[in-house]
């Protein structure tokens, strides 16, 4: 039985007891910040949660000759599991997450939350054009919504494991994926001869070797998680804000900024296969760069706009490497991800493509940073 048991049994809703912690933590800021009258009531789990080991399972199907894309969905179908059994801390952990969000006016405000979801304020607005990202005036408004964002304090794990923690995980799915459509299988047959695990290993030695410092990171900021205020909404508050559908989590500062500036490469409004444009001369150049960390770093020093003071330039030159080698980090990343996706999604989309052009964007920036 311990080779077929799962080896961390659950006795709760959550399997740590680092888990149990930040739950709590998280369901006394919602009580406090609502002011709804709250009570905890804690119930033995004990046993409720034991299953059979997913690598147990997948090394029986495999010896009795199932074929690895059928391995591919089993596997799929174990991470539905796990967010169907994690779905009650989550949902209360977004709904903390989505009222501290509204109440700092950085998301639409939270009307109300019921099981399977929430009941958000509407804002008339319009998504924001891959083009307008490099506007003076709106890539200002993003650097200071993002520092906005950086600097919440959230009561929520604040170790920083998900990036590498995601990329380990993708790359050892994509290690077992089999295509059959021969242009997946020419493309994938590309792919991996970017080595990709080596690849992996070389970004996490220049990471760890560069100073960024830990927070609360939107992690996808692109022109389609960007909305242009219209209407009154545009008179009464700023003229831009951003959503929040992805992966809120504290990540190293690079890399939501690193990220966003890859993403002004990319146009995903494009009618026609592979359904996105790719312009790596739209990289953002050196004084938009500046111009953006300007702006950031307004909200914590009190400057407006460019102007900038002695001590000041050293930050800026330190964020700049910062930045862009965490830009590396954006490209592998989404190039993995588009990888799978290739496998699993049935969205009519370039995937394989787009991984392409990522990992070639990689290659691009890798020699740019010598």
């Amino acid at each position: 039985m311990a080779v077929v048991q799962h080896p961390s049994p659950r006795t709760s809703l959550l399997e740590f007891l680092r888990d149990n912690i930040h739950l709590g933590r998280g369901l006394v800021y919602l009580a406090q910040e609502t002011g709804v009258p709250t009570a905890f009531l804690s119930l033995d789990q004990e046993k409720a949660f034991y299953r059979v080991d997913l690598e147990y399972l997948l090394r029986t199907l495999r010896a009795f000759g199932f074929r690895p894309h059928f391995l591919v969905r089993i596997r799929l179908l174990y991470a539905a599991v796990e967010c169907l059994v994690k779905g009650v801390d989550s949902l209360v952990l977004e709904s903390v997450m989505f009222a501290v969000l509204a109440e700092r006016a950085l998301g639409p405000r939270l009307y109300g939350v019921f099981p399977r979801g929430r009941l958000e304020q509407y804002i008339p607005s319009r998504r924001l054009l891959t083009e307008e990202l490099g506007l003076p005036d709106i890539s200002a408004e993003i650097a200071v919504k993002m520092s906005r964002f950086h600097g919440m304090v959230m009561p929520f794990n604040k170790e920083p494991k998900w990036l590498f923690e995601t990329m380990d995980r993708y790359l050892k799915q994509i290690m077992g994926l089999t295509f059959f459509r021969e242009a997946h299988v020419k493309k994938f047959n590309k792919l991996k001869t970017f080595n990709l695990p080596g690849e992996l290993a070389s970004l996490k030695s220049l990471l760890e070797a560069t100073w960024s410092p830990v927070v609360f990171c939107h992690n996808d900021v692109q022109e389609g998680k960007g909305l242009s205020l219209v209407g009154e909404d545009a008179g009464e508050r700023e003229d831009c804000c951003l959503t929040c559908t992805f992966c809120l989590v504290f990540v190293r500062r690079g890399f939501d900024i690193g990220n966003h500036f890859c993403e002004w490469m990319y146009d995903y409004t494009y009618d026609q296969w592979p359904f996105f444009k790719a312009n790596m001369e739209n990289y953002p150049n050196r004084q938009q760069q500046l111009h953006f960390i300007r702006h950031y770093l307004s909200e914590y020093s009190g400057n407006k706009g460019d102007s900038v003071h002695d001590d000041q330039l050293k930050i800026e030159e330190e964020m700049i490497i910062e930045i862009n080698r965490y830009a590396l980090a954006s490209h592998y990343l989404w190039a993995l991800w588009a990888i799978i996706q290739a496998k699993l999604s049935t969205i009519e989309f370039g995937y394989m493509d787009y991984a392409l052009y990522r990992l070639e964007a990689y290659f691009d920036q890798k020699r740019i940073l010598g």
